[in-house]
């Protein structure tokens, strides 16, 4: 079994807190968040990905094809299903901040984010401009 500690240090080199917003034609009230956490490793690291899939207790695994140059493919180990974001992936990086400036500031943007769309405020205007805004933060 995989430490947490370990999940950390994977999760600072080849993790991310993503947030998808998904607009609504028809009114605010249908607008949609997606939240993922991610890891993605090359195709011969799969083994590594079972384990973390075993350290989480839920999330998938999927592969993920390239054509790029230079490029192979990669497995990736998500997880975004709301309610185990909020009672397992948060509390784990609540607890066990990752070191990486940049994986640390969008880690609070995602937790900001998942609490507005906890808290429903995607589906007002100010709220869903707000989570725009967070989003724009994330990624730099």
């Amino acid at each position: 079994m995989l430490s947490k500690d370990y999940i950390i240090g994977l999760t600072d080199g080849e993790g991310s807190f993503s947030i998808y917003p998904r607009p609504s034609k028809v009114s605010s009230w249908h607008n949609r968040v997606e939240c993922h956490y991610y890891l993605k490793l090359r195709k011969d690291e799969l083994p590594l990905l079972k384990k973390v899939e075993e350290f989480f207790k839920c999330g998938r695994i999927s592969l993920q094809r390239d054509k790029r140059i230079n490029h192979s493919d990669c497995y990736r180990f998500e997880i975004s299903d709301l309610k185990n974001i909020q009672k397992i992936v948060v509390p784990l990086f609540k607890r066990n901040t990752p070191y990486s400036v940049n994986r640390k500031r969008d880690f609070e943007l995602f937790c900001r984010i998942i609490d507005m769309v906890d808290k429903k405020k995607h589906q007002t205007p100010i709220g869903w401009k707000k989570i725009i805004k967070l989003k724009s933060r994330m990624h730099k």
